[in-house]
C-alpha cells in the first residue's frame, strides 16, 4: 500500500459543532429515557457520546438544560409526525392519521420512555413549564389540524395517553386478556 493511501485512510472526519450537538442529544435522551433526570449521569452521557464532561457542559450548559433539551426534541418529534400526517386532511381523518402515526412513534422505546420521563419530572418547575409548553403546543395543533370539538380532542388525547402506558408496559403484543381488550377499545376509539 503507498503512503498516502495510509495517511488519507487514518484521516477522520471531524464533526461540525451542531453534529456534535446533536449526537450527544441523541445520546443523552437514550439515557434519561432509561433512568429519568435525577438517575442519569452526566459522566456517562458524556462517555457514550464521546465527549469530554466539560464539553458536555459547554454544549448545553447544565444537566437541566440538557435534560430540556430532550423533552423539547421529544415533542418536536411527535409534533413533525403529527403535521406530515394530518397535511391535507381534517375532521376524524385528521385525528385517525395523527393515532397511525402516534402507533408508529410508540414502536420507538427511547421516544416513548423519553416522553413518560418527561412527565415524570414534572414536579421540577422549569422542567413542568416546559412541558405544559409543549404539550399545550401539541393540543393547539391537533385541535386546529383536526377541527373536532374539546369532547372529542380529549378523548384522543386520553386515548393516547393510555396507549402511553400499554407501550410502556409492553403489552401491544400481549396475550392477557385484560390488555387485548383495552388495545381493541383504543384503536375503536381512534377509528371513532
Amino acid at each position: 500500500m503507498s503512503a498516502n493511501f495510509l495517511a488519507v485512510s487514518a484521516v477522520t472526519t471531524r464533526m461540525t459543532a451542531d453534529e456534535r450537538r446533536a449526537s450527544v442529544l441523541r445520546v443523552a435522551r437514550e439515557e434519561f429515557a432509561k433512568t429519568g433526570f435525577h438517575g442519569t449521569s452526566t459522566e456517562r452521557i458524556a462517555e457514550r457520546a464521546g465527549v469530554s464532561q466539560p464539553y458536555l457542559f459547554r454544549l448545553f450548559g447544565t444537566k437541566k438544560q440538557l435534560f430540556l433539551a430532550c423533552i423539547a426534541a421529544g415533542f418536536q418529534t411527535v409534533r413533525e409526525a403529527f403535521e406530515e400526517a394530518a397535511d391535507g386532511l381534517t375532521g376524524e381523518e385528521a385525528l385517525r392519521a395523527m393515532g397511525d402515526a402516534y402507533m408508529q412513534l410508540l414502536a420507538d422505546r427511547t421516544q416513548l420512555q423519553a416522553q413518560m420521563q418527561a412527565y415524570a419530572s414534572c414536579e421540577d418547575e422549569e422542567i413542568r413549564l416546559l412541558v405544559r409548553d409543549r404539550f399545550g403546543d401539541l393540543v393547539g395543533f391537533i385541535e386546529s389540524a383536526s377541527g373536532v370539538d374539546p369532547a372529542r380532542l380529549s378523548r384522543f388525547l386520553a386515548n393516547g395517553m393510555l396507549l402511553n402506558v400499554i407501550a410502556s408496559m409492553d403489552l401491544l403484543h400481549a396475550d392477557e386478556r385484560w390488555a387485548q381488550t383495552l388495545i381493541e377499545g383504543c384503536m375503536e376509539e381512534s377509528k371513532a
